[in-house]
């Protein structure tokens, strides 16, 4: 696939099995009225709810991978030294803000939901979905700093009847060009770092893989998660429960 390397997609996304082609950032959503002014600046603040008063809502395991590594960074874990992830400590720091979680979401748009309803004032959010609020006039804005990536890619089922036109399909879609333009429609964050050139500064602006927020966030490790999703979601609705 010759874009693969002509879009200089990194070599994390690209597997054995599939190669990327967006992700999306997990982050932090807030309400930009509901602490005088201040602002969240990281997942300690998140926490903070003292200083940043008001509910919180986090994803449930039908809505995404347990959010874990927040806990850590908020107990100032590294960003380079989160995997493995230390389970015991990751739920020691959750249970401090346990009592103050009024939500566990199950899809992308109820995190915009309770902001708007002012059920909430800080969510975990898919970065891409509070674009819409903002246009509406909500009062909302998210904090990159700490995002977990996720990426979306593509990959050729075992079998398929059509595998040529799969990697034509493969190869038009990474181009850089290809991936700008579906940006411009959708809130992806191209795999692609030549995409972001090809954006107008607003549009690159907008999305969480622009160069100017990429390190402020962390790749998740997949193949961690792959052993172990299984544990660790039992033990986290044992903890939801409890």
């Amino acid at each position: 696939i010759k874009s693969v390397k002509s879009a200089k997609i990194p070599e994390n996304q690209v597997t054995g099995h599939a190669i990327g082609h967006s992700f999306y950032g997990q982050c932090i959503a807030y309400r930009t009225d509901a602490f005088g002014g201040r602002k969240p600046e990281s997942w300690a603040d998140f926490w903070d709810t003292k200083a940043f008063t008001g509910g919180r809502a986090m994803v449930s395991p039908d809505g995404d991978l347990p959010e874990l590594e927040f806990a850590l960074l908020a107990d100032g874990v590294p960003m380079d030294k989160l995997y493995p992830l230390d389970l015991d400590h990751a739920f020691k720091v959750l249970t401090r803000l346990r009592s103050d979680i009024k939500k566990f979401w199950d899809s992308g748009p109820l995190p915009g939901v309770l902001l708007s309803r002012q059920e909430v004032t800080m969510s975990t959010v898919w970065d891409g979905r509070i674009a819409d609020l903002q246009k509406q006039g909500v009062p909302v804005a998210r904090q990159l700093n700490g995002m977990r990536r996720q990426f979306s890619g593509y990959a050729i089922a075992k079998g398929a009847a059509h595998v040529d036109a799969a990697y034509q399909l493969m190869e038009f879609a990474l181009r850089p060009e290809s991936q700008a333009n579906l940006a411009k429609a959708f809130p992806s964050n191209p795999s692609s770092p030549l995409a972001y050139a090809k954006l107008t500064e607003d549009e690159r602006n907008a999305l969480a893989g622009a160069p100017q927020y990429y390190d402020k966030g962390f790749d998740a490790d997949i193949n961690w998660w792959l052993k172990n999703e299984t544990a660790v979601t039992k033990r986290w609705l044992e903890w939801a429960r409890g």
